[in-house]
């Protein structure tokens, strides 16, 4: 099906899509390995890309995509004195031929693997089945006789039912020629171990602030330095889910949270009903409830670190964090408090949203219990 019919299961929100983002930032290291087994004459048939979800795996893969269709094919080890020629980046401009047709998902050299839309359900599949898999029997038998690379991006293969793991695993074993095979992961344990086996890994790292802040304006999302260092704190270095938090005003629930917690063993009942209100809807309700308990699960976790390590965290998200993180895990017993309070509340959120309880209600249920915990 044309992209343009249908959502796309691999476009994250309004971000652009990873195959119209020009450059990856933070993953030098990564692309300099791969650029390295490619100039070396090692270029592996099948590439593992790991790392947290919305930390440029995709983005990484349709940069190496481009590269190797864009590329002619020769011994790339050989050069004219016979040592290996290093390229010094996997950049392809965007007027190339390869690349418009990339974004257009017309190049006969790609093959994208993805969960596919049910029109009957009017929603992505939630798994990679075994019949989207056969299809790339066909695409091997077409697009061979043009005699360039082929490239199969597999986003992401921790979503294949196992009946199509098996069936990806014995083109992974017996690859067609001059075709490399791109399996993005977010949980690579959930692979089967000879997939893993069969492919050389590619791990991304997190990103740092200052290459957050490069992939958000990237993104059409600028923002500030002190900004950026808290998304890229509260993101785990994860570009996408800083873009989730931009869109869904983290950073402005977690300042109200930590006011909140501010004034505990007190409890401040409007400040509570307003946080409450915050879990139960508005725009973007499903997301921006699963976010609101992530908020609330991450400062609890900040508390319980700070009592156990007695150190200020490096990045302060919200002004006046720091203060108040002191005040509520002081001693190594009190971290162990919270810690506990955290396993309360992430197990009650999730048997209540199991059996469909009010968000509003969980989300006093929870801050009840930070007050309780900061009275004991």
């Amino acid at each position: 099906m044309a992209h343009e019919e249908f959502p796309e299961a691999d476009r994250a929100g309004d971000a652009p899509h990873p195959r119209e983002t020009a450059h990856l930032f933070g993953q030098e290291l990564a692309e300099a390995n791969f650029l390295d087994a490619y100039a070396t004459g090692r270029l592996h048939h099948g590439w593992l890309i790991t790392g947290p979800k919305g930390i440029g795996k995709a983005t990484l893969a349709w940069r190496i995509a481009r590269f190797l269709i864009a590329e002619p094919v020769e011994d790339a080890s050989a050069s004219l004195f016979g040592a290996p020629s290093i390229p010094s980046s996997l950049d392809v401009s965007a007027e190339h031929s390869v690349s418009r047709r990339l974004r257009a998902l017309s190049d006969p050299g790609l093959f994208l693997l993805r969960r596919p839309w049910d029109e009957k359900s009017g929603r992505h599949k939630t798994q990679i089945s075994v019949e989207e898999v056969r299809r790339l029997h066909g695409f091997f038998a077409l697009s061979s006789a043009d005699g360039g690379r082929r490239v199969v991006i597999v986003d992401a293969a921790d979503e294949m039912n196992i009946q199509a793991a098996n069936a990806l695993l014995k083109m992974l074993e017996e690859p067609p020629a001059r075709t490399t095979l791109l399996l993005i992961a977010h949980q690579p344990a959930r692979l089967l171990p000879t997939i893993r086996s069969r492919c050389r890994e590619l791990r991304l790292s997190p990103l740092t602030a200052n290459s957050m802040a490069a992939a958000l304006a990237q993104a059409g999302a600028v923002a500030d330095e002190g900004t950026a260092a808290a998304l890229a704190e509260l993101s785990a270095g994860s570009v996408g889910e800083a873009l989730r938090l931009l869109e869904l005003d983290g950073l402005k629930f977690y300042g109200a949270l930590v006011a909140y917690a501010a004034r505990l063993p007190n409890m401040d009942r409007a400040s509570a009903l307003a946080l409450a209100e915050m879990a139960s809807g508005g725009r973007g309700s499903e997301a921006r409830t699963d976010l609101v308990f992530q908020l609330t699960q991450s400062l609890i976790a900040r508390a319980a670190r700070f009592g156990a390590m007695a150190q200020a965290p490096s990045v302060e998200l919200v002004p006046g964090e720091a203060r108040v993180l002191a005040q509520l895990a002081q001693t190594p017993q009190k971290a162990r408090a919270w810690a506990d309070a955290a396993q309360r509340i992430s197990a009650r959120v999730s048997h209540g949203r199991a059996v469909n309880v009010d968000s509003a209600q969980l989300m006093l249920d929870a801050l009840l219990t930070m007050q309780a915990t900061a009275a004991a």
